[in-house]
This record gives structure tokens, C-alpha cells and sequence, in this order.
């Protein structure tokens, strides 16, 4: 099998595939209730302030706070309860020295009024409250539009919408946005030697169960795709050509897996006008890459570290998507040593600031995936990393 003569650094081919790909123009308006995932098409704006007014932030009694002042307790000062409002009620009553309106934690608060006395700071006898401790003005008051001001930017394009921005979105009146079209992705797994599903009988005789396109479907849901799959393909020039046609005909981009390397039965790279192939990257450097279409590994442990490492990439360009990576600064806890010359993707376990390594590396390996939850990334120029050096982890 004819080996790469050069393999590109890591940064360089990831470069050329970025400026090959142009974001998508297109957007599309969806409920909040699908939102979440999803890539904002633009800035966006509050129409209101929120609070819409000043309100209690907690329950108690509305008062004018230099009635308070002298108010100790040893020396309680005594209002009188005016009115009593529950949470969405407004009051009509206006405050005025020496009185008090009772409300609860949300109540818009009443005129006159510029601070709340915690219901705690009080003994209630009758219609007179007699007040323990003084209050501040503005003192448990939520003000207009302390949240968010009218007019005021609240998220920003490229957001990926997470269940708390919903929330703001909501708060503020809105029950549709307008996102990113989702990128189309095309998926083709090739290799005679696939079945779809348990066989015994298959297996004994050299048959195995495919799992890739389980896999990707699953990754380019989670980074903003719509995943299309067009089957498992024997290694046949025909259909595997055939099917690259189509799913790049229907696609923005097109994963294949399987035929990225030079043996008798990798197909699929030369059906493709590669930008690159073969690049630095451990495991998976026989990756390639051109015409949208990204020709991958068959073994499914590159084929994640590919994914993580280009495609996903690729997908948040698609979007225009901002801060789609999670990373976390760890401390190793094993060191990890590396080849000069390969920029290598490490899985690790990360929990309370440490960072794991996963001994078992074969690209064959599924479970070693499970074990993981992020991973560590060596550039070519280093030898690894020492017990007890502080890492950056992408979490996935």
C-alpha cells in the first residue's frame, strides 16, 4: 500500500478547508421550543425593559424609607397597612408618610413607595405594622428594566441558543427567532466488509457491524446539521462515485468514511478533487479534503477524532456559529508523552479539574470514546505533557 509522501501540518490544512467553505445565506424563523441548538441568523434586540417596572424582590411592605430611619428594635417606628396586594396585582393606593402597602416578591410596587421592609423586619397587629429595622431607599426593589433595558442587544448572531438564553428571549416576549438553516450533510459509509445489524453467521465469516454513520449522525445533529444518510456501500468504483455525485448534488458537505488511504480497495478518495490529504493529525491522518466533501477513515475512533478536529469546524463556518467549543483548563494526572512531527488527539476523563488519560488508543476502539469526555490537543512541535502540568480540555 502506497504511503503519503508529505502529510500537511494540522492548522494549515484546517486553514484551506475553512477558506473553502462560505457561510449560508439562509435563515429560517422557528418557535423557542425548537430554538435550542440552534445558531442565531442575527443580533437581537429587547422591546421592552425587563422588569417592565420597578417591583418588590421580596415580600414584605412598601414604604417610604425615611419613615424607617429612626426605627430600631428597641424602638420601633409604626405604619399603617393601607392595602394588600398579591403578584400580578397593581395597587391603586398611593404611599404617603406613615403608611405601608403589603405585597409579595414580584408585586409591581405602588406609588410613592421606594423601598420594601422584609416582612420579617415587622410585627403585624391589626392594620399598624410596627417596623424593627430601617431600610435604605431602593432597598428590595427590583428597578425597570434592571434586567434589560428597551433597545439594549441581548444576544448576539452566531449564538448557539442554550436553554438559559431561551429563557431571556422569553422573558422579554419573544416566542419565535430567527436562526441559521441547518446544514445538509450527506454521509456515506463504505467497505465490503459492513453489515447493517447483528448476523452471527456474517460474522463468523469476517463480516462486521457498522457503527459510523450511527456515530456521525448523532455528531452533526449535535453541531448543527441535518444529517442525510445514503447507506453502506460496498467497495464498487461505481456505486461509491454514484453516491458521492448525489449526496453532493443534494448537500452542503459530504462525509465518507472508509477509502482515505492508498490500498486496493480505498476508493473513495479518487473520486474527489482533494484540497488536501493526509495531514498530521493521530488518529486519522489519511483524512482528505475537497469539493465539500471530506473523505474519512473507517475506523470509528479517527473517524471521531476527524470529525472533532475538521468537521466540526466546517459545520460551525457553515452557521457562522460563536463559542461552540466548551474548554476547561486540567491538570493531568498521568503524563503524555508524543511523536514531534503528529498533532495528536488525546481522549481524557475531566472531573473536578483533573484530567485523565485514556491508556487504550486503537483506532478500532469504541469504548474507549465511552470512557472519555474530552479531549487533550499535542501540536506537532511538542513532545507531549508532564504529571501535573495544566492543559486545556475540549469537552464533548
Amino acid at each position: 500500500m502506497r504511503e503519503f509522501k508529505r502529510l500537511v501540518p494540522y492548522r494549515k490544512a484546517l486553514s484551506l478547508l475553512l477558506n473553502d467553505l462560505e457561510e449560508i445565506p439562509d435563515t429560517e424563523e422557528v418557535s423557542l421550543d425548537e430554538a435550542l441548538g440552534r445558531v442565531l441568523a442575527e443580533d437581537v434586540t429587547s422591546p421592552i425593559d425587563s422588569p417592565p417596572f420597578d417591583r418588590s424582590a421580596v415580600d414584605g411592605y412598601a414604604v417610604k424609607a425615611h419613615d424607617t430611619f429612626p426605627a430600631r428594635e428597641y424602638n420601633p417606628v409604626e405604619l399603617r397597612v393601607i392595602d394588600e396586594i398579591r403578584a400580578g396585582e397593581e395597587s391603586r393606593a398611593v404611599v404617603e408618610s406613615g403608611t405601608a402597602v403589603k405585597l409579595l416578591t414580584g408585586s409591581k410596587m405602588p406609588e410613592g413607595a421606594d423601598a420594601v421592609l422584609m416582612q420579617e423586619m415587622a410585627e403585624r397587629k391589626g392594620e399598624v405594622i410596627r417596623v424593627l429595622r430601617p431600610v435604605a431607599p431602593g432597598q428590595n426593589v427590583a428597578k425597570r428594566g434592571e434586567d434589560v433595558k428597551r433597545g439594549q442587544v441581548i444576544l448576539r448572531k452566531g449564538q448557539v441558543l442554550r436553554p438559559q438564553d431561551l429563557a431571556l428571549l422569553k422573558s422579554v416576549g419573544f416566542s419565535k427567532i430567527r436562526v441559521k438553516r441547518k446544514p445538509r450533510v450527506g454521509i456515506i459509509v463504505t467497505g465490503s466488509e459492513l453489515v447493517e445489524s447483528l448476523n452471527e453467521d456474517a460474522l463468523e465469516h469476517g463480516k462486521i457491524i457498522e457503527s459510523n454513520s450511527i456515530m456521525l449522525k448523532g455528531l452533526v445533529k449535535r453541531y448543527f446539521g441535518e444529517p442525510r444518510f445514503y447507506g453502506i456501500l460496498p467497495d464498487e468504483e461505481e456505486k461509491i462515485r454514484s453516491a458521492i455525485e448525489k449526496a453532493r448534488s443534494e448537500n452542503d458537505i459530504v462525509l465518507v468514511t472508509g477509502g482515505s488511504a492508498f490500498g486496493d480497495a480505498d476508493l473513495a478518495h479518487r473520486f474527489v478533487k482533494l484540497l488536501f490529504h493526509g495531514t498530521t493529525i493521530k488518529p486519522g491522518r489519511p483524512i482528505g479534503y475537497g469539493e465539500r466533501t471530506f473523505v474519512m477513515s473507517g475506523y470509528p475512533v479517527a473517524v471521531f477524532a476527524q470529525f472533532h478536529l475538521y468537521v466540526k469546524h466546517a459545520l460551525a463556518k457553515l452557521v457562522g456559529a460563536k463559542n461552540y467549543e466548551t474548554r476547561v483548563r486540567a491538570e493531568l494526572v498521568e503524563r503524555i508523552p508524543s511523536q514531534l512531527g503528529r498533532y495528536e488527539f488525546v481522549k481524557v476523563w475531566y472531573e473536578d479539574g483533573k484530567a485523565r488519560p485514556i491508556k487504550r488508543r486503537g483506532s478500532g476502539l469504541i469504548s474507549s470514546l465511552v470512557e472519555s469526555n474530552g479531549y487533550i490537543e499535542i501540536p506537532e512541535d511538542s513532545e507531549g505533557y508532564l504529571e501535573g502540568e495544566v492543559v486545556e480540555v475540549v469537552l464533548y
